[in-house]
């Protein structure tokens, strides 16, 4: 059997998709700029494959008093201009997010505290039906 190699162009052709580790770390701004926080995990559906969360961190010096807050999918927009993610949200929008802290595990398993975060931005929740 023979393998394929791909090869690499000088010219890359531009697409939509994005590779996680290069969503992680990148910042979330609001349309004038002002930085919102940075992705901290993108966290999948296993049944449908979409991306249901960005968990952003925010706050915080050095990873300590850091809170993460899961902000729907929907809600982020990429924006080539701001080189990152766009998001529209207020500084008291933001501080009355539901969150965690960022040495605390968020339960993942819970459906009312996903109710939650669906509610408090106004989105359609992921899962649908199921």
């Amino acid at each position: 059997m023979q393998t394929e190699t791909i090869t690499q162009t000088a010219e890359r052709k531009p697409h939509s998709l994005v590779a996680s580790d290069r969503v992680e770390g990148t910042p979330v701004r609001r349309a004038d700029g002002t930085k919102v926080g940075t992705i901290k995990r993108l966290m999948i559906d296993k049944i449908s494959g979409k991306v249901a969360y960005a968990v952003l961190e925010f706050g915080g010096f050095i990873g300590m008093g850091a809170k993460h807050i899961p902000v729907p999918w929907e809600r982020m927009r990429y924006n080539a201009a701001l080189m990152g993610y766009e998001m529209n949200v207020t500084a008291e929008e933001l501080a009355k997010a539901p969150s965690y802290e960022a040495d605390k595990d968020f339960d993942w398993g819970d459906r009312s505290g996903e109710l939650d975060i669906h509610a408090y931005y106004r989105a359609t929740p992921y899962w649908g039906a199921y």
